[in-house]
């Protein structure tokens, strides 16, 4: 009989903590009436500062295999978890607004939310295929229901629609690449992948089972051409639910990459290098160029989502630990940007009026020069300008690359940039310099406002002082 130590289940207790009180939230919403619906809010933003208090708390700095080499307890994972609850707590509570103002404010939102979360913490920690799988379908089946979550709109129903089919086919690819790894090495533990690959020349069938698998992490990220699917979720979703999507899970994706790129095939690092040569240099040209033929923000975001995962392929495929690091700094301020930017959607838009076009921020300077303000540093550092933090996040990648003398892959990437900078900077024209057509306040909750300042500040700030997080990036890194 196989007995697993207790002190094994103290690690993971941030997961059982989280399934816990999101079993209980479910329960406990069905008594609640609407005008009570609030305690669920409240009790789902406790649940995320308790699992960081915890997380932080049984993290000692050292790396543990778990649960017969199926989980993995290590500094990367617990910085990666931090930052996901909070992204995930800053898009709760940018969604209750919303969610209140059109009658959606439902205890499944969060429900779901949780689940998706805990499905991004599964990714985090793990260390076999299994594993990574498992928390994927997690996190994914949360985010089908999240987009369906107004089961009254037709546009809803057609995203979410949309997206279950792609990310099926997406998770079928992932899986077949996975299935051929195990059928050439044995196992699904991602340590004993690794070893038993460093072992072995590099032959056809495993070039193969690497393609499939980086065409499956390519859906996921939205990286072109795997990348239809992301301007339609966008806009077709609530904006919460756009919000959520744009935000926490592209932590949880990176630390997949970074599990199943770097630490189980990193051996193959020069056949998947070329491969993500071609999907980042695509992804900085077409997300770059549509983007500027949209009239949608939420379109518009999305395809400049597209043109940020190239950049974040661009540290990735770099193999070395600078460039790893420098793909993490960059994957953690974008979903900090990522949560500015839709929530000042929600905070413009009011019940039956989305403010989701840009034509609907004209005018916003007159209106309240101090959120054009955050919108302008949000857009700013979408773009790299500096003194914001995107500035540094892209030079501390472009500087990845330039080390390993891929000066030309370098200089795409500043070219397409600065393409993509126009769109940004149109936004900012339309805030500053045309008419307002809506004279309606911004009438919104104390703490949506609060947390939209902070949030823009913090970009503000980590862009002016990024020494420390870069440096925390840096450490954690294995």
């Amino acid at each position: 009989m196989i007995i697993v130590p207790a002190s094994e289940f103290v690690m993971i207790l941030p997961e059982i903590f989280v399934l816990s009180m999101t079993c209980l939230i479910l329960v406990l919403d069905l008594f609640l009436s609407d005008d009570e619906r609030k305690i669920s809010y409240w009790l789902t933003q406790l649940t995320l500062v308790i699992a960081a208090v915890i997380t932080l708390s049984i993290d000692k700095g050292e790396t543990q295999l778990l649960f017969f080499g199926t989980f993995i307890s290590d500094p990367m994972g617990a910085v990666l978890k931090v930052f996901i609850y909070l992204v995930t707590g800053l898009a709760f509570l940018y969604s209750r607004y919303y969610l209140t103002a059109r009658g959606l404010f439902k205890g499944e939102y969060y429900v779901l939310g949780l689940f998706g979360m805990l499905g991004m913490m599964v990714m985090v920690s793990a260390h076999s295929l299994l594993t990574v799988y498992l928390g994927l379908e997690l996190l994914s089946l949360s985010l089908y229901a999240m987009v369906a979550f107004n089961r009254d709109s037709y546009p809803c129903s057609e995203a979410a629609m949309k997206y279950f089919v792609l990310g099926a086919l997406a998770s079928g690819m992932l899986l077949y690449g996975m299935s051929i790894l195990y059928g050439l090495t044995g196992t699904l533990d991602i340590g004993l992948i690794a070893d038993t690959l460093s072992r072995q020349e590099s032959t056809v069938p495993l070039v193969f089972g690497t393609v499939f698998i980086v065409v499956g992490i390519a859906f996921k990220l939205g990286a072109v051409p795997f990348h239809m699917w992301v301007p339609d979720v966008y806009q077709g979703a609530p904006t919460p639910v756009t919000l959520y999507i744009g935000s926490a899970p592209k932590i949880a994706a990176f630390a997949m990459v970074m599990r199943l790129l770097a630490e189980s095939v990193g051996s193959l690092h020069a056949e998947w290098q070329g491969m993500l040569v071609i999907l980042a240099v695509l992804s900085l040209a077409i997300g770059n160029v549509v983007a500027i033929a949209q009239t949608n923000l939420k379109r518009m975001l999305a395809y400049s989502t597209i043109s940020h995962v190239g950049f974040l392929l661009l540290g990735i495929l770099a193999g070395t630990q600078a460039g790893y690091s420098a793909a993490m700094f960059y994957i953690i301020t974008y979903a900090l940007m990522a949560a500015g930017a839709f929530g000042m959607i929600i905070l413009l838009s009011r019940s039956g009026f989305e403010a989701d076009e840009i034509e609907d921020f004209r005018g916003l300077n007159q209106r309240n020069p101090w959120f054009a303000l955050v919108m302008l540093i949000l857009m700013f550092s979408m773009a790299g300008v500096p003194p914001t933090v995107g500035f540094y996040a892209k030079l501390s990648v472009l500087q990845a690359i330039v080390d390993l003398d891929m000066i030309w892959l370098a200089g795409v990437a500043v070219f397409f940039s600065v393409i993509g900078a126009y769109y940004y900077i149109r936004l900012i024209k339309v805030m500053y310099f045309d008419d307002p057509t809506d004279d309606q306040p911004l009438a919104t909750d104390f703490d949506l406002r609060f947390a939209l300042s902070a949030n823009g500040l913090v970009i503000l700030l980590l862009g002016l002082f990024p020494g420390s997080l870069m440096a925390l990036c840096s450490q954690v890194i294995p």
